[in-house]
C-alpha cells in the first residue's frame, strides 16, 4: 500500500487490539482492561483520546507492562482521530473490508475449484466489479456528510 500510496494514512484495527488485549490479560480483569480500552477508541476526540490513553497506561502498565507498551507505542491507533467525526465509527475498525472478504471466501468456496490461475483472476475481477457496481451509488453512513471535508483533505495530501 505504501509504495502505490505514499501519502495513505494507516490505521489498526481497534476491535483487533481489543481482542489482543483480551487473549493476554487474566479473566477478571479483562472487562475492566476492555473497559479503559474502549474509552481511547471511543473519546469525542483526538485531546480525550490521548488523555485516555495515558489513564489506560498509568492503570494498567504495572500489572501488564508487555501488553500496554505494544498498545500505547502503536503510532497507527488513533489516526482515525484525523478523519471527520461523522466517519470515525466506520474507520477505527475493519469491518468493511472484512465483510467484503468474508463474502469473497463464501464465492470462492461456492465455485471449489479453477483450472488455472487466469480463470481465478477473472472469476475475482467480476466479483470486485459486481462489488463496485452494487455500492457505487451508496454513501456509507456517515461520508456523506463528511464529503467536503475529505475533499479538502485529500486536495492538501496532493500537495
Amino acid at each position: 500500500i505504501q509504495r502505490v500510496y505514499p501519502k495513505a494514512r494507516h490505521q489498526v484495527c481497534c476491535v483487533h487490539v481489543s481482542r489482543n488485549i483480551s487473549s493476554k490479560v487474566r479473566v477478571k480483569d479483562r472487562a475492566a482492561i476492555l473497559d479503559d480500552f474502549k474509552a481511547v477508541y471511543q473519546a469525542k476526540d483526538r485531546e480525550e483520546a490521548v488523555n485516555a490513553l495515558e489513564h489506560f497506561e498509568r492503570k494498567w502498565e504495572k500489572t501488564y507492562p508487555r501488553v500496554i507498551e505494544a498498545v500505547v507505542n502503536n503510532d497507527q491507533m488513533l489516526t482515525f482521530y484525523d478523519f471527520p467525526e461523522s466517519i470515525r465509527q466506520s474507520i477505527y475498525s475493519t469491518n468493511l473490508i472484512e465483510a467484503f472478504n468474508k463474502e469473497i471466501k463464501r464465492y470462492v468456496k461456492r465455485k471449489e475449484q479453477f483450472p488455472n490461475e487466469d480463470a481465478l483472476e477473472r472469476f475475482l475481477v467480476t466479483r470486485f466489479l459486481d462489488y463496485n457496481h452494487k455500492f457505487s451509488m451508496r454513501c456509507h453512513r456517515g461520508f456523506g456528510k463528511a464529503k467536503s471535508e475529505l475533499i479538502r483533505m485529500f486536495e492538501t495530501l496532493e500537495d
